[in-house]
């Protein structure tokens, strides 16, 4: 029974998890921009989206079940990231999507 309830834990901030992220696809295309799927072998902790938006706008997000945290080789990527100037968020909440894209657009 605890196996089952840890599953089903996970599968419900996966799942959470997902649906953000679907939903800051939509309002990047909504924008005319991209929402690309990071996915690179070999090196671990990349955030989970790319997002491109016209003209030369780029930024880094990682999408988080709300209240979860990025683990501790997330953050070292995401500092690692700004320190090389990119924009790089940590989207746990719907009502931040807005806003994140605003900024992207901005810069």
């Amino acid at each position: 029974m605890e196996t089952t309830l840890i599953h089903l834990v996970i599968g419900g901030q996966m799942a959470e998890e997902k649906r953000l992220e679907n939903k800051l696809v939509k309002a990047v295309k909504e924008h005319g921009g991209l929402a690309l799927k990071l996915m690179s072998p070999g090196f671990d902790g990349l955030p989970d989206r790319l997002i491109l938006i016209a003209v030369g706008k780029i930024a880094f997000v990682e999408v988080k079940a709300p209240g979860k945290k990025p683990r501790k080789l997330q953050e070292a990527r995401i500092r690692q990231l700004r320190e090389l100037g990119f924009l790089v968020y940590v989207l746990d909440n719907e009502s931040k999507i807005g806003g994140i894209i605003d900024e992207i657009c901005a810069t």
